[in-house]
C-alpha cells in the first residue's frame, strides 16, 4: 500500500511507489546541481583547446588579391608571376610603375618544433579538467546522499501521518468507549472531555503532519530538479511514497561488518579515493604545472613553417607555384618583467592549491571520524527507541483492559496512548536517522550513498499501530 502526498488526500491509493533507485536516477539526470557541474566541466574542458595551439601542427589555405603602384610591390609582383623582361628594368617604369594586379593563393603549414611552456600549459589544462570532472563526480555523490535523506525524510513524515492517523482512530475509539460508559455511569463526565481534549489534540498533530509531509515531498521533487507552478502546487499529487520506512533488520544489515561483501558497491574504499580529496589533489598537481609552464616561457621558443604559394595577375591559383620552407627560433629576453609577474602568480595559485588540498583532506578525516561516532551512537538509538516502542504498546494493552473493567482511569489510559504514540514515532525517527547515518558513512569514506537504494527491496516496519483492542 501507498500514500499520495497531496494537500487535499492522503488515503491509500494503488499507484506503485516511487522508489529510491527512481529518485537516484532522476537526481543524476535532471538534479540542478549536476547539471551546473556537468556543465562547468564543460566550460573547463573548452579551455584545453587553445593551449594546443603551440603543440600541434596547423595548415591553412590563404587568397587575397593585391594592386599597387609602390615601386618595390609592383616590381615584386613581377617577379612573383614571373613576367619580368627587360622592359621591367627601363629606369621610367622602376620610379613610376603602372598599377600591378596579383591574385595570390597559397597553403601554409606551420610546425612547433619546441614550445616548452605551450606543453606544460596543456598539460596543467588538461589536468584542470581532470580535477573539474572529479569535482562532479563528488557533487553527484553529494546530490546522491542529499537525495537518500530527503527521500526517507519525505517517507519518515508520511510514516509520522500512518501514526497519527491510526491515533487519531484510537482516540476516538477511547471517546465512544467513554461515552458508552457514561450512559452506563461507570465513567464520569469529566472523563469524556479528557478524551475529547485527547482527540482533538491528536487531530491537530495529524493536521500539521500533513502539512510537513506535503512540504517534504515538494523538497524532494525539488531535490530531483523538478519544477512547478507554485500555485498549483498544493493541488498535485506531488510523489507516491512507501508509507513508511523499512524495518529495524533490514536497516542493520547494511552497517559495516554485517551487509555481504558480495556486492562492490557497498565495499568501503579509503577516505583518500573520494573525488572531492582527488579534484583537490589534481588542482594542486595543475598549479604546479601552471609553475613549470609560466617557468618555460622564459626559454627559447623553435617552430617550423612551409609555404606554397601561387600568384597570378588574372586568375586564382595560377602560374607557377612557389614554396618555402624555414625553420625560426625566438627568444624573449625580457618583456617588461611580465614573465618574471606570472611566474610569481603561479607560484602563489600553487600554494594556495598545496594548503586546500591539505585543508580538505583533514576535513575528511575529521567527518570519517565524526560519521563513525554518529553511525554508533544511532544504532544505540534505534535499539533503545524500539525497546521503548514494543514497551509502550504492551503498556497500552495492559491499561486498556484494566480500564475497560473499571481498575484504571481515563487519564492513565491517554497517557498510555499518548506515550504509545510519542514511541512510534520515535522509533520511526531512529529508523530514519539510522538510515542518513550509513548514508554519511558512506559518503565520508568515499564511498556511492546510492548503495542504500537495496532498501527498496526491504519489508516495511509494522510495529507503530496504536489501535486498541
Amino acid at each position: 500500500m501507498a500514500l499520495a502526498l497531496s494537500s487535499t488526500d492522503l488515503t491509500a491509493q494503488p499507484a506503485r511507489p516511487f522508489s529510491l533507485s527512481e529518485a537516484l536516477a532522476e537526481a543524476d539526470r535532471a538534479a540542478f546541481p549536476n547539471r551546473r557541474a556537468v556543465a562547468t566541466t564543460e566550460v573547463e574542458r573548452s579551455r584545453t583547446a587553445p593551449s594546443l595551439k603551440g603543440i600541434l601542427p596547423s595548415a591553412r589555405i590563404e587568397a587575397g588579391f593585391v594592386r599597387t603602384t609602390d615601386p618595390i610591390g609592383a616590381f615584386g609582383t613581377l617577379l612573383r608571376q614571373r613576367r619580368v623582361t627587360s622592359v621591367a628594368f627601363d629606369p621610367t617604369r622602376l620610379n613610376d610603375p603602372l598599377p600591378a594586379n596579383n591574385l595570390l593563393g597559397g597553403i601554409v603549414l606551420e610546425l612547433p618544433v619546441f614550445n616548452a611552456d605551450a606543453l606544460t600549459g596543456w598539460q596543467a589544462a588538461r589536468t584542470a579538467t581532470r580535477a573539474s570532472e572529479a569535482a562532479a563526480d563528488r557533487v553527484q555523490h553529494d546530490v546522491r546522499f542529499s537525495v537518500v535523506r530527503a527521500y526517507y525524510g519525505a517517507v519518515l513524515a508520511q510514516e509520522k501521518v500512518t501514526v497519527l492517523l491510526d491515533a487519531e482512530r484510537a482516540a476516538h475509539s477511547a471517546v465512544q468507549q467513554v461515552e458508552s460508559m457514561i450512559r452506563q455511569g461507570l465513567v464520569t463526565r469529566a472523563d469524556a472531555l479528557q478524551s475529547r481534549v485527547r482527540a482533538a489534540d491528536v487531530s491537530m498533530q495529524l493536521s500539521m503532519a500533513r502539512h510537513d509531509a506535503v512540504t517534504a515531498a515538494h523538497q524532494l521533487a525539488l531535490l530531483l530538479g523538478r519544477s512547478f507552478d507554485a500555485r498549483h502546487a498544493q493541488d498535485a499529487q506531488i510523489i507516491v511514497l512507501p508509507h513508511g520506512l523499512p524495518s529495524d533488520s533490514s536497516i542493520l544489515a547494511l552497517l559495516p561488518g554485517v551487509e555481504t561483501r558480495a556486492a562492490s558497491s557497498t565495499t568501503m574504499p579509503t577516505v583518500n579515493q573520494r573525488d572531492d580529496l582527488r579534484a583537490a589533489k589534481l588542482g594542486f598537481d595543475a598549479a604546479r604545472l601552471d609553475v613549470r609552464s609560466a617557468t618555460a616561457t622564459l626559454l627559447p621558443r623553435v617552430n617550423g613553417f612551409a609555404r606554397y604559394d601561387w600568384h597570378s595577375p588574372t586568375t586564382l591559383y595560377a602560374g607557377r607555384p612557389n614554396w618555402t620552407l624555414g625553420i625560426m627560433a625566438s627568444w624573449s629576453v625580457f618583456g617588461g618583467g611580465n614573465e618574471l609577474v606570472a611566474l610569481a602568480g603561479a607560484r602563489a595559485r600553487a600554494r594556495l592549491a598545496a594548503a586546500a588540498h591539505e585543508a580538505a583532506t583533514a576535513q575528511a578525516q575529521l567527518e570519517v571520524a565524526q560519521v563513525e561516532r554518529g553511525l554508533s551512537v544511532t544504532r544505540e538509538h534505534l535499539d533503545l527507541a524500539a525497546q521503548a516502542a514494543a514497551q509502550s504498546r504492551e503498556a497500552l494493552r495492559l491499561i486498556d483492559k484494566r480500564y475497560a473493567s473499571g481498575l484504571a482511569t481515563v487519564a492513565e489510559l491517554l497517557g498510555a496512548e499518548n506515550s504509545a504514540m510519542a514511541a512510534a514515532l520515535r522509533h520511526a525517527a531512529a529508523r530514519y536517522d539510522l538510515i542518513v547515518a550509513l548514508a554519511a558513512h558512506r559518503h565520508a569514506n568515499g564511498a556511492d550513498p546510492a548503495s542504500l537504494a537495496q532498501l527498496d527491496a526491504a519489508p516495511m516496519d509494522t510495529s507503530s499501530t496504536i489501535a486498541r483492542e
